[in-house]
This record gives structure tokens, C-alpha cells and sequence, in this order.
């Protein structure tokens, strides 16, 4: 089927943000990278010794969901799935924010860390950043619109 004998999408189904772009394959491929250090660190530590530290090991597990859906949601597309990850990233700045205080506030409560302990210092402080940089690229891929058709 040629260019010409293809028929238009519909524009409420187009995505209002290419990943092709810079910025969006990197942040896809930090997330992805995310979602398997936390799922690897979470089944391990569970494995090894869950009762060790339950509340630790238990936040990373979560960690890895938010960062899979959000790795989901941006290689999906489309206007829902971009508001869906920005109400993720959100919600991922707040567990960071709570639990980076948290542990520090009460280290006793973690006798292992998590990926969001200290903020993420664990992890170069990326856990804190990352969602502000995905917040911010995202709410600037809806006021960018569409990608022009070629």
C-alpha cells in the first residue's frame, strides 16, 4: 500500500510526543534502565532475606512498578498515556521525596536502603532527577503538539 492509498488517522489517536526525539529515547531509556536495576535489586533482596528489611525491599519493588509503567506509557504514546506519565513521574517525586526524608529522619526504620534512600544518593541522585527531567519534558511535548506529517 502506497503513501497516497493510506487513509489519514484519526487526530484525537495521533500522539501529541515523539520518542524519536533526543530527549524522550533517553528518558525512555533511563526509565527502562531503572525499572530492571530496581526489579533485580527488590527480587534478590527478597529472596536473600525478606525479613530483614520488609519496608525497604517492599519500596523498590514498588519503585520498578512506577518505573515500568512509566517506561510503558512513554514508548506508548498518545496524549493519555503522556498525562498518565506525568501523574506517575509526580507521584514517583513525592515517594522519593518521602522516603529520601524518611530515611534519613528515621534510619532505623530502613536497615537496608531502597533506590529512592537519601534521595537516591545510592544511585547518583537520579531517582530525585529523573522525574523532574520526565515532568518537564513532558508537559512541554503537549505544548509542542503533534509531530508535523512528513
Amino acid at each position: 500500500m502506497s503513501d497516497t492509498d493510506r487513509p489519514e488517522a484519526d487526530p484525537a489517536t495521533k500522539p501529541s510526543f515523539e520518542l524519536g526525539t533526543g530527549p524522550g529515547r533517553v528518558l525512555v531509556w533511563f526509565y527502562g534502565v531503572f525499572t530492571v536495576a530496581a526489579a533485580s535489586r527488590s527480587i534478590v533482596e527478597m529472596i536473600r532475606g525478606f525479613d530483614r528489611a520488609p519496608l525497604a525491599y517492599t519500596l523498590s519493588a514498588v519503585a520498578a512498578v512506577v518505573y515500568g509503567f512509566i517506561t510503558y506509557s512513554l514508548v506508548r504514546g498518545g496524549e493519555k498515556a503522556r498525562r498518565a506519565a506525568l501523574v506517575c513521574c509526580a507521584a514517583e517525586l513525592l515517594g522519593v521525596l518521602v522516603v529520601g526524608a524518611w530515611t534519613l529522619a528515621e534510619p532505623s526504620a530502613f536497615p537496608d536502603s531502597t533506590v529512592w534512600s537519601d534521595f537516591g544518593m545510592g544511585y547518583l541522585f537520579i531517582p530525585v532527577i529523573l522525574p523532574v527531567t520526565g515532568m518537564i519534558w513532558l508537559r512541554r511535548a503537549k505544548k509542542a503538539g503533534p509531530a508535523p506529517k512528513a
